[in-house]
């Protein structure tokens, strides 16, 4: 009797899982079910639509230093398929993928729509039934060879040997009921990767400067990150600010968005070192207005902006007085914002929570609970910062799985 593996959700983890189980077991029934009337609709959004399929990082203590939430589960499952696999997999396929500077990867064709087009290739071309509009109500467990019944929406009816959760993660508990079902706990979930509003701040009026290398760190918490930052419309975006609400993810949900965060606009500099360089700028050109001689390539709407909260008027370097010589150490390295809420980040949302990693096997992504059980992608409590992480984690978690269930059908 043929086996059927049902794989429910049609994003990165689920596609892969699907794949890799008809590949490597032909013999293997394989259906992926969606509940919308799209497929990988976050692979194509990502990466502004070119992608972020992963990132150039190649060692695994690196790579889980990524990770807010899941890394000693990724530390274990990247061993089995890890980012050189998932370069090699695409390249094998007619997707070479390129490296920017940040170590972000995305295909040379710079278009999603190469990613999209080779899983639906290689899903069709080892028989993968594909059925739309397919939105889980319940799954029942029976011992037997079909071990599942997965009742739909629609009143229609799978039975199946095996069934994969690849189904993304959910804003809200209430959300993952069905999956509560089988018998597995869920961390609550809370959003990560997103942008810090600060309404009717005077910072806004700089919308569109982006400072190449700033520290920014929450007040009161031991959180801090470093990276681009960029000033919009309605508060402050760029990596530093989203990776930063990832390591503070359950904390800023606690606060209610609602916080203080610190600025330093040169990075890493310290008071101390800024205050020598002032000094060296008042003796070698002391004679140059301080608005027109902005010694840090800060962008310069943004250097007139921080003489101005500073109360620095028209003067020379010579001129600057002590008080105001502090105040603008003061602006540049410690510049206080209250942040009042988030925005996601356009399309590329990511929830902190999931099923509880302790249920899992991380050799097959098989529950501990019930035999016959797989779950791949965001669903687990698995996050990473923005870079291709979350990515790497959907192409190694569908493929454990995948690899696994085609085992078992052997027997």
């Amino acid at each position: 009797m043929q086996k059927t593996l049902v794989v429910a959700g049609g994003g990165a983890a689920g596609f892969f899982c699907a794949i890799t189980a008809a590949r490597l077991n032909p013999g293997l029934k394989v259906i992926l079910v969606e509940k919308t009337g799209k497929l990988l609709s976050k692979v194509k959004v990502s990466g502004g639509g070119r992608c972020n399929v992963t990132h150039a990082c190649f060692s695994v203590p690196d790579m889980v230093r990524k990770y807010p939430r899941g890394a000693n589960f990724v530390k274990k499952t990247f061993h089995q398929f890890f980012t050189t696999d998932t370069i090699q997999w695409f390249e094998e396929r007619g997707v070479p993928l390129k490296t920017e500077t940040d170590g972000r990867m995305f295909p040379q064709s710079n278009s999603s729509q190469s990613i999209i087009d080779c899983l639906l290739q290689e899903a069709k071309s080892h028989g993968v039934e594909i059925r739309l509009h397919h939105e889980i109500k319940k799954i029942i467990y029976h011992t037997g060879p079909a071990s599942f019944s997965l009742h739909f929406s629609n009143d229609f009816i799978l039975q199946a040997a095996f069934v994969c959760l690849a189904s993304g993660g959910y804003p809200k508990t209430s959300l993952f009921d069905w999956v509560l079902q089988t018998g597995h706990t869920i961390e609550e979930p809370v959003p990560s990767l997103f942008t810090f509003n600060m309404p009717g701040n005077a910072v806004t009026a700089l919308m569109g400067i982006s400072v190449p290398d700033a520290l920014v760190k929450i007040s009161g918490e031991d959180l801090k990150e470093r990276g681009p930052l960029l000033i919009t419309h309605w508060g402050m975006s760029g990596p530093a600010i989203l990776k930063l609400s990832a390591w503070g993810a359950r904390i800023l949900k606690e606060k209610e968005y609602r916080f203080e965060i610190r600025v330093n606009w040169l990075g890493m500099i310290t008071d101390q070192a800024l205050r020598d360089e002032i000094q060296m700028i008042r003796e070698s050109s002391g004679g140059k207005k301080i608005r027109q001689k902005n010694p840090w390539d800060l962008p310069q709407r943004l250097w007139e902006w921080l003489l101005e909260q500073t109360g620095i008027k028209d003067i020379h370097w010579a001129d600057l007085p002590a008080p105001l010589q502090n105040k603008l150490i003061q602006q540049i390295t410690h510049q206080s914002f209250m942040v009042e809420g988030k925005t996601t980040f356009k399309e590329e949302f990511v929830t902190a929570g999931g099923v509880r990693l302790n249920e899992i096997n991380h050799h097959s992504m098989e529950s501990k609970i019930k035999p016959g059980l797989f779950f791949a992608g965001e669903l687990l409590d698995v996050d990473g910062i923005t870079g291709g992480f979350n990515f790497q984690h959907a192409w190694t978690s569908g493929f454990i799985a995948g690899k696994a269930i085609a085992e078992q059908a052997e027997d």
